[in-house]
């Protein structure tokens, strides 16, 4: 229909050309008309089959709009040079308009060199001469040229666009010279533009967040007189890139307040938010937004929303529904669905989804198989993991570091220590997560000398272990049972001081200590902890008081873990049992009595066989 439209606009054309032939003022018209609407193959075609014979084809007033109609057709580079050197021909590339309209022309065609030439052999140039090639040099990543004639431009009392500017300084922003943008931006200050330039200030503020200038950015936004829903946008993108998130949130509901409507890309952004904070009713609120505005069906807020939805677990069923109605189901769509389920422990489901994402066609990628790879680790399943593995040699996509790791991981908690240990051989680059995994997987095991070997052995290497590594060389400490070993090194962390201990560090070395009856040491290590002490460290220390009879310390660490946790009815039926191994009824009666006042129950277990 649109084809039979154009055509009957084309023989339009050539009547009207064929009674009024003398008319050049309405053939470049008509030209024109199809060239501003879009109609560029029809434009092109016009002048070949009807201008060009006729001989008006080398008119100044028509070049401007076939050019134009050139540029922006694909495959028309050839025919674009026959233009330029029509003009050469007639004398017309001395006007400036036709100068500037093929500078524009190779810029399209990123013929950047030939698209200087014409600018240099201009016997006049205008602000819009320098813009387009500024802007060619620009577009094509030629960033000091860029800037050695935008100082030119300067120079010769021209004074370039805002849209211009706003262009240079996302090339800044892309090859990180913050210098010569700050420069700019002290430029538009002393010039007073820069309060009136949404363009220049949008860039700018993108410019700031992306190099963690947050509060200039902040700046920059505040001091705009004209705001849009591209700069509201840029702002909360900023701060998401900043990991402040809740300001980004506050950010979106601003906009929303002064009347600004968020469009697609503003509610992919938010999302993003809304994801990492688990802000679910937030996210249903953008959900349900983007539903009333129909833009719901958007493959990218599709799979904004089912991401966001799978990573807060207990929504699965609303992120299942959007998987379902989705038309186009892409790899990255298959993959939040699939790693959804497998987070939420439901791995039996994500192992039938990644069934069925291969028979209908589509391939895995990296994050498909690492979340299938997790699946197949809280199975235990040691067949679906060898399947697994062989894909992912078989797709070569083995040599990746994160599957190797993820690899290492899945075969110890299968069991098959030796086949972990030949994954990290078998890598070609090994990470600290390589080690940390391989360190992790024997102490998992029960083999922590083993765990103290590859440990040496990565310090050897010139691998420095960081918090996680401690973590897992401790625990496998604590299950192998090697308390001097494991004093040894936290001493040793201790005094060096390079390597921040949380408090996980500090439940697992506590564990140790008091399994293996070393109380006193275990609540020495309590009392010098820079931290105050988790409900799950005194708890710890608690039970292993009670196993080694010291009961006089596991009564003082239970009223700890009481004050810590005063509604918590675990804690006073500990205190209770405490004091029925000491002898002290009367006590024991007494907490009862409290527990009764404070309406406390204890949580009984129970067993599903």
């Amino acid at each position: 229909m649109k084809s039979t439209l154009q055509k009957n606009h084309i023989t339009h054309v050539i009547r009207r050309l064929t009674t009024t032939a003398s008319s050049i003022s309405i053939i470049q018209n008509e030209v024109k008309d199809m060239a501003s609407k879009g109609l560029y193959e029809n434009t092109l075609r016009f002048y070949k089959q009807e201008l060009h014979p006729s001989g008006l084809y080398a008119y100044t007033s028509l070049l401007p709009s076939v050019i134009k109609a050139c540029a922006y057709t694909q495959f028309q580079y050839h025919f674009g040079l026959q233009l330029h050197c029509i003009a050469l021909k007639s004398g017309s590339d001395s006007d400036p308009v036709i100068s500037n309209s093929l500078i524009s022309m190779y810029a399209k065609f990123s013929e950047t060199e030939s698209a200087y030439q014409v600018f240099d052999i201009m016997p006049y140039r205008n602000t819009i001469s320098w813009n387009s090639i500024i802007y060619c040099f620009t577009q094509n990543g030629y960033y000091v040229r860029s800037l050695k004639m935008l100082k030119d431009m300067y120079l010769c009392g021209f004074v370039p666009k805002d849209e211009l500017i706003a262009g240079i300084i996302s090339l800044c922003a892309q090859v990180g010279d913050l210098s010569v943008a700050r420069q700019i931006h002290s430029l538009f200050i002393v010039e007073g533009r820069i309060e009136g330039s949404v363009f220049v200030s949008t860039a700018l503020l993108d410019l700031y967040s992306r190099y963690h200038h947050l509060l200039i950015a902040l700046r920059v936004f505040d001091g705009m007189e004209v705001k849009n829903e591209v700069s509201w946008t840029a702002m909360i993108s900023g701060c998401i890139d900043n990991h402040n998130y809740d300001m980004a949130i506050d950010c979106f509901r601003a906009m929303q307040r002064q009347g600004f409507k968020p469009n697609r890309v503003t509610l992919l952004v938010v999302l993003l938010a809304c994801t990492e904070l688990q802000y679910m009713k937030d996210g249903k609120a953008i959900h349900g937004y983007a539903f009333r505005y129909c833009i719901d069906s958007d493959p990218h807020l599709s799979a904004a929303l089912m991401h966001m939805y799978c990573k807060c677990t207990e929504a699965l069923t609303p992120a299942r529904i959007i998987f379902e109605r989705s038309k186009v189901k892409d790899v990255v769509m298959w993959s939040s669905i699939i790693n959804g389920y497998s987070r939420s422990g439901d791995s039996g489901e994500a192992m039938k989804l990644f069934s069925q994402m291969r028979q209908e066609g589509i391939a895995p990628n990296t994050v498909t198989l690492l979340a299938i790879i997790s699946a197949c680790a809280n199975l235990s399943s040691l067949t679906h993991g060898l399947g697994v593995h062989c894909y992912t040699m078989k797709a070569g996509l083995g040599f990746h570091v994160s599957i190797g790791n993820a690899m290492i991981n899945m075969y110890a908690k299968c069991g098959c220590l030796a086949s972990s240990h030949r994954v990290f051989k078998e890598m070609a680059i090994k990470d600290l997560v390589s080690w940390s995994a391989l360190i992790s997987s024997y102490g998992l095991q029960g083999y922590g000398e083993e765990a103290l070997q590859i440990f040496l052995e990565m310090q050897e290497r010139g691998v420095e272990p960081d918090a996680i590594t401690i973590l897992a060389i401790l625990s496998a400490f604590n299950h192998a049972g090697l308390v001097k070993e494991a004093e040894t090194l936290f001493n040793n962390l201790i005094q060096g001081n390079i390597i921040a201990l949380g408090i996980e560090h500090y439940a697992c070395y506590v564990d140790l200590l008091g399994k293996s009856g070393k109380i006193e040491d275990a609540c020495k290590v309590v009392s010098t902890m820079p931290m105050k002490p988790s409900t799950k460290i005194l708890s710890s220390l608690v039970s292993a008081c009670k196993i080694h009879g010291n009961l006089e310390a596991a009564e003082i660490l239970a009223h700890q873990l009481i004050e810590s946790e005063p509604e918590n009815a675990a804690n006073y039926t500990l205190l209770s049992m405490i004091y029925g191994e000491s002898g002290k009824w009367f006590d024991v009666e007494e907490v009862r009595r409290v527990m009764r006042a404070k309406r406390l129950t204890k949580c009984y277990g129970f067993s599903r066989v």
